[in-house]
């Protein structure tokens, strides 16, 4: 079992950076592919980033290419989602993600073990 704690939300203005941070309980965690979800107000739960076990593979959705940038410390059992140049379209609750096979994957159901969310607030 793992237990996933997100951190590191909040509101900043558009342009603005904020860090958030996904604190993983478990001995695997270095085993696990992770995610980085976002959920907006009246849409669907959407994919954001992943980075496989060794973090030398990472992936991103279209819309945060080049803005967002996935990292995580396996000592730390810690994942990270920096995100730069901030809009308002990205307000959300974010999610951190863990998967127990070693392939990414986008879609929410390959996904084991969830977070409760944190909210990040992009405002004009």
């Amino acid at each position: 079992q793992v237990q996933l704690v997100e951190s590191g939300g909040g509101l900043v203005q558009a342009g603005g950076s904020l860090r958030l941070s996904c604190a993983a309980s478990g001995r695997t965690f270095s085993t696990y592919v992770m995610g980085w979800f976002r959920q907006a107000p009246g849409k669907e739960r959407e994919f954001v980033a992943a980075i496989s076990w060794s973090g030398a593979t990472t992936y991103y959705a279209d819309s945060v290419k080049g803005r967002f940038f996935i990292s995580r410390d396996n000592a730390k059992n810690t994942v990270y989602l920096q995100m730069n140049s901030l809009k308002p379209e990205d307000t959300a609750v974010y999610y951190c993600a863990a998967r127990r096979e070693s392939r990414l994957r986008v879609e929410l159901y390959e996904y084991d073990y969830w977070g409760q969310g944190t909210q990040v607030t992009v405002s004009s």
